[in-house]
């Protein structure tokens, strides 16, 4: 690595887009220091699309890093630290992406990491306990500065070899915003973000529709969590179809739709673009697929309103063809949408069950 690599930044810092993470950012550049953001995203959090935005408003320097495969390898295996009150790992998402940027520390020729984590404000993840725990397993202990709450814990060891002036580090705590918004006025932010969150896996209606993927498939992939958040999600055991709800869904469905999915579209009638998502080694049966294009071709009123069978197309691995059905949802398997109740007790038998192994 040349001299001009290893001098690049002093330090990479993981931004969320929320305002703690922008203001950890500026309290270190307040210093002097060259700092490279680093903006995670998964089919879970991210937006990857603002960062040109961020950049300009903000002053940032600032790279995507795709973690979606590592993400959900973790998500596969369960997370080791669990999950909060719905489906988010947020103990072991923050180590995930904790040792993702010591990674990359040689390639942007930085010393230290920075973060925007604050004692005491998010119960799970920013206790003081889970703090000493993020720093500890993502193996960062000596190199991981908290800007905003450095005054609050343990000098690091690029504060004491003067990497960065600890004196001049801040000693917010709590769930409290007061000195997060002085900060914002004090460095003139022309807009004040949320203050973090946007990850679909905090929300129930979204876990709804991850655990099923994550339960019921044998080897889920970025791309089925991806898929997962479009349109109306529908299940028969294992059987897992996708149905646009508008123009947008079903635009998002055909570019989603890898090549051995089942591709469903009613001929002649305004209707949904649906896809059954296929395992390689357990191909729905005939009947099943027949099943399912009845049930896509009932959510086209125009369809049910002729009284009369109707052609649905039906794609798959390059080939086409039509099936010609009854639009109904009946019968053939009880196709359901997940409810967050149900799934919530799924979470935790499978939770126990993990324990108890």
């Amino acid at each position: 690595m040349s001299d001009d690599i290893q001098q690049q930044y002093d330090a990479l810092a993981l931004l969320s887009g929320g305002l703690d993470s922008i203001l950890a950012v500026k309290v270190v550049q307040e210093q002097g220091l060259r700092v490279k953001c680093l903006h995670f995203v998964t089919p879970f959090f991210g937006k990857p699309r603002e960062v040109n935005r961020w950049e300009s408003m903000y002053g940032l320097d600032i790279a995507v890093v795709d973690v979606s495969d590592d993400f959900v390898s973790m998500m596969r295996g369960r997370p080791a630290h669990g999950y909060g009150k719905v489906l988010n790992p947020c103990v072991d998402c923050k180590i995930l992406m904790m040792r993702r940027t010591r990674a990359l520390l040689q390639e942007y020729g930085a010393r230290f990491i920075i973060s925007g984590e604050v004692v005491g404000q998010r119960p799970m993840s920013q206790r003081r306990d889970t703090l000493n725990v993020i720093r500890r397993d993502a193996e960062v202990r000596d190199i991981l500065v908290r800007p905003l709450c450095a005054l609050r814990l343990d000098p690091t060891e690029a504060e004491e070899r003067g990497w960065i002036d600890r004196s001049r580090l801040l000693s917010i705590s709590g769930r409290g915003r007061k000195e997060q918004m002085a900060l914002a006025e004090h460095y003139r932010l022309p807009e004040i973000p949320t203050p973090a969150g946007g990850c679909k896996l905090a929300e129930k209606e979204n876990a709804r529709r991850y655990w099923p993927v994550l339960s019921r498939l044998p080897d889920p992939q970025a791309r089925d969590f991806k898929l997962a958040n479009v349109g109306r999600q529908y299940w028969a055991a294992n059987r897992w179809l996708t149905v646009g709800r508008n123009k947008a869904d079903n635009e998002g469905l055909r570019k989603l739709a890898r090549k051995g999915d089942l591709v469903f579209k009613v001929c002649g009638f305004p209707g949904p673009v649906a896809v059954g998502r296929q395992i390689d080694d357990d191909p729905w049966t005939p009947e099943e697929v027949a099943h399912a294009a009845s049930f896509v071709a009932s959510f086209s009123p125009r369809a049910v309103r002729s009284g009369e069978l109707v052609q649905v197309e039906l794609s798959c691995a390059g080939s086409s063809g039509q099936l010609t059905v009854m639009p109904s949802r009946q019968p053939g398997p009880e196709w359901a949408e997940n409810q967050w109740l149900a799934v919530r007790e799924e979470i935790k038998a499978d939770a126990r069950k993990l324990y108890d192994e």
